[in-house]
């Protein structure tokens, strides 16, 4: 499993290189972490030198990162199509990702899956030859001892997600709670997700299965980026 970040300017190389996808008149899906950040800043840039576009924020982080950049928010409810979302990523392999690191993956899963395409931006640290990295599952706070029983019975060891700057556990922009669940080699994301998606009181899991339509790689001599 790949643990180590990448450095920032690699991280920002992703992010601007995703962002130059944008064009007049596009509604864009903004995903939440560092390396997604970079984007939406980049996209900010671009609106004021005269870009017309709307974001649809994926947190309450991006939201206002957002606000802050200046790019104009619209939501799902409002707007008939989505052009692109631009999202990180846990960990990729192919078009295939682990995210909800930040706990948004829910709202992530939903806008990225509107749009008519996905680009992830990352650093060479997020990918691996077969997904590894546990796979946060959110839970309804009721649901979290009945949920964790069931992910056992599917061979996985799942974890409470605590918070680091207050007691208890993380809770979610949707007032849920997050089970991080390791079930080591995943030689079928399609297969997990749905055993997981079937869980009583698992509200989304983070496994997107080939839902990446390129991975802009970032790195501190610039990007590659893989279309799939």
């Amino acid at each position: 499993m790949k643990t180590t970040g990448g450095s920032e300017a690699a991280k920002r190389a992703a992010g601007e290189s995703a962002a130059e996808a944008v064009e007049d008149g596009m509604v864009v899906g903004l995903g939440t972490g560092s390396t997604a950040a970079h984007a939406i800043r980049a996209i900010g840039r671009k609106v004021d030198s005269g870009l017309d576009v709307r974001g649809i924020p994926t947190s309450f982080q991006s939201r206002e990162l957002a606000k802050e950049s200046g790019v104009p928010l619209t939501t799902l409810d409002e707007t008939d199509e989505v052009h692109l979302a631009i999202d990180g990523a846990d960990q990729f392999s192919g078009p295939h990702l682990v995210k909800g690191g930040g706990a948004a993956h829910a709202r992530e899963k939903i806008v990225d899956a509107a749009a008519d395409r996905l680009l992830v931006v990352a650093d060479p640290s997020k990918f691996a030859d077969e997904l590894d990295h546990p796979i946060p599952v959110e839970v309804l706070p009721d649901a979290r001892t009945t949920v964790a029983e069931d992910v056992r019975a599917l061979g996985g060891s799942p974890t409470l997600r605590t918070a680091e700057r207050k007691d208890g556990p993380v809770v979610t922009d949707n007032g849920n709670l997050v089970l991080d669940c390791d079930f080591g080699d995943i030689s079928s994301p399609g297969v997990l997700a749905a055993d997981l998606a079937e869980l009583p009181g698992a509200v989304e899991h983070g496994l997107f299965v080939g839902m990446a339509d390129e991975v802009h790689v970032g790195s501190d001599d610039g990007v590659e980026v893989r279309r799939f």
